[in-house]
């Protein structure tokens, strides 16, 4: 690629109703002024979020690609066309860091595979800000996404996890649909060793943020309620 071509920018999100002001750095939205091309997760939610970022943002000059579970990954190079023509392209996730349990990293890929140069920048995480939080293991940890949806399946999946969490002493990092969240934690507490240690972090950056480690006895007794708003788990080895 010559020395024109753009780049794909990869802007991290509020994971909350947060003002972006609050949670990315100013070098982000002077970055975001220049940029006129987007792939969005979701081309409502990423307008949204422009105008949250920059009252004056010119929204209307903007062409919005949408990348997600139900694109072809035959179309995913053509969204590198402004990039090779010399623009800078945009990627937003609906939450927090796209390209990172997010579809947005099919468009890194062909980024990479065809030279486009590639700029990741700070912002906020709800896995590594939950992991900072939990008073876990973060020298080796591992995010697993979402686990099944079937009862018997993921009460299954999780008495491995807890086995590779007490032979390893890794962190697990998991997430669940919002509206399931409590069920997750159902399931956890009917699943594992009263000695496991659980971390919800819910809300993270919110309004409403709360961080908790038990170990899953005492998550057996206590009152909680998760459903509806983002969370992740993270399990932990026990004393």
């Amino acid at each position: 690629m010559s020395k024109n071509t753009g780049r794909v920018i990869l802007f991290p999100v509020p994971l909350s109703e947060t003002a972006p002001a609050d949670v990315m750095p100013a070098g982000n939205i002077g970055l975001l002024r220049g940029v006129r091309y987007f792939v969005v997760e979701n081309t409502r939610s990423a307008r949204r979020f422009l105008r949250s970022a920059i009252s004056d943002f010119d929204i209307d000059a903007c062409t919005f690609t949408e990348l997600n579970e139900h694109t072809h990954a035959a179309d995913v190079v053509a969204m590198l066309e402004p990039a090779i023509h010399g623009h800078d392209i945009g990627v937003i996730s609906e939450a927090g860091c796209p390209a990172v349990a997010d579809p947005g990293s099919d468009l890194v890929a062909a980024a990479h595979r065809v030279g486009v140069e590639v700029l990741p920048l700070i912002g906020p995480s709800s896995l590594l800000l939950g992991l900072m939080g939990s008073g876990f293991n973060g020298q080796e940890f591992a995010f697993l996404g979402y686990l099944p949806v079937d009862a018997d399946a993921r009460r299954t999946r999780l008495r491995q996890i807890e086995r590779e969490v007490r032979t390893t002493g890794r962190t697990s990092i998991f997430i669940e649909a919002p509206y399931r969240n409590n069920r997750m934690v159902a399931d956890i507490v009917r699943s594992l060793s009263s000695h496991t240690l659980l971390c919800v972090a819910s809300d993270v950056t919110g309004p409403k943020q709360n961080i908790r480690t038990m170990n899953v006895g005492r998550w057996a007794k206590a009152e909680y309620d998760y459903d509806r708003v983002p969370t992740i788990f993270l399990l932990g080895r026990g004393q």
